[in-house]
């Protein structure tokens, strides 16, 4: 919502949020004294506030937004209104409420654009749409023959004043609220903290620690050589039948190196029913259990 042009999700600079809550309470103090002042010439007490308008949006500009041409070329746009408001000596209404009309109608025009353009990433820009269709209708009223007098055009600007003094704060509030937790994102509670350096220490000593050589190393092929085909390589000169010997005698002593020093017969269970496995033996199995208690 850093009208006009981007959310304060894309704002970069954290001090912003502190500009605008300035640039807020000026809006609100140039709203109250529009309304107590009693002018004379009409056109120079418009002009400074176009003029504030238009170094709010240079400011916007210069904050690294991503839409920061929009606020340049608003600058540029009401910087020009603002001269035009002070070298006005012709009416001394009809023009300076257009020219407030004009201000206020684009002002507000770029509002509600801005508005619907960061629905989906900032809660408030309703505030923002709704803040840019009054203001849109304070111009068209400023702009239109119903505004000819001078208290008409002062009322106009006040609540213009209010109308961005009531935006500004809002946006530097939620860019105050959106960048606090920014700062502490990479700032863990102490377990945590604690956790991830003994996690560091760890992964620092295993890597510093020496490698242990694999006993079978991998072929060129890219297969290993396991335990089985090492012991049953021949040597030159030997027969089968001594490749056999010493294979067998070489398995023996593995498996007594593992702790395996021989297999055990499972005991015999008697007068088990052997079930049958063939259309066969289920035809004979009644007559071969015997006859039934």
């Amino acid at each position: 919502m850093l009208s006009s042009g981007s959310s304060p999700l894309t704002v970069k600079r954290g001090s912003m949020w502190g500009f605008l809550m300035f640039a807020g309470a000026a809006w609100l103090a140039i709203g109250w004294a529009m309304l107590r002042l009693e002018p004379t010439n009409v056109a120079a007490v418009a002009g400074p506030v176009v003029l504030f308008g238009a170094v709010c949006e240079l400011v916007r500009a210069l904050a690294g937004t991503r839409m920061w041409w929009l606020n340049a070329g608003l600058a540029v746009l009401f910087a020009a209104t603002g001269v035009l408001l002070l070298t006005d000596e012709g009416s001394s209404f009809a023009g300076p409420a257009a020219l407030v009309g004009w201000y206020l109608m684009v002002r507000g025009a770029m509002d509600v654009a801005v508005g619907i353009m960061t629905r989906g990433s900032d809660r408030v820009w309703s505030l923002l749409v709704t803040v840019g269709v009054l203001e849109t209708g304070l111009g068209f009223f400023a702009a239109s023959p119903f505004s000819r007098a001078a208290d008409l055009v002062m009322v106009v600007l006040g609540a213009l004043g209010v109308l961005r003094a009531v935006a500004d704060l809002v946006t530097a509030l939620r860019l105050r609220e959106v960048a606090a937790p920014r700062r502490d994102v990479l700032e863990l509670p102490a377990e945590r903290a604690a956790g991830v350096q003994g996690y560091s220490a760890g992964l620092a000593d295993s890597e510093g620690a020496p490698r242990v050589r694999a006993r079978h190393r991998a072929r060129s092929g890219g297969s290993t050589v396991t335990a089985v085909e090492a012991v049953s390589e021949s040597r030159p000169g030997e027969s089968f039948h001594d490749r056999v010997v010493r294979t067998t005698a070489d398995l023996d002593a593995m498996l007594a190196q593992a702790g395996i020093t021989g297999s055990r017969s499972a005991p015999v269970e008697r007068d088990v029913p052997v079930v049958p496995d063939s259309p066969e033996g289920v035809e004979l199995a009644p007559e071969k259990r015997g006859p039934s208690r």
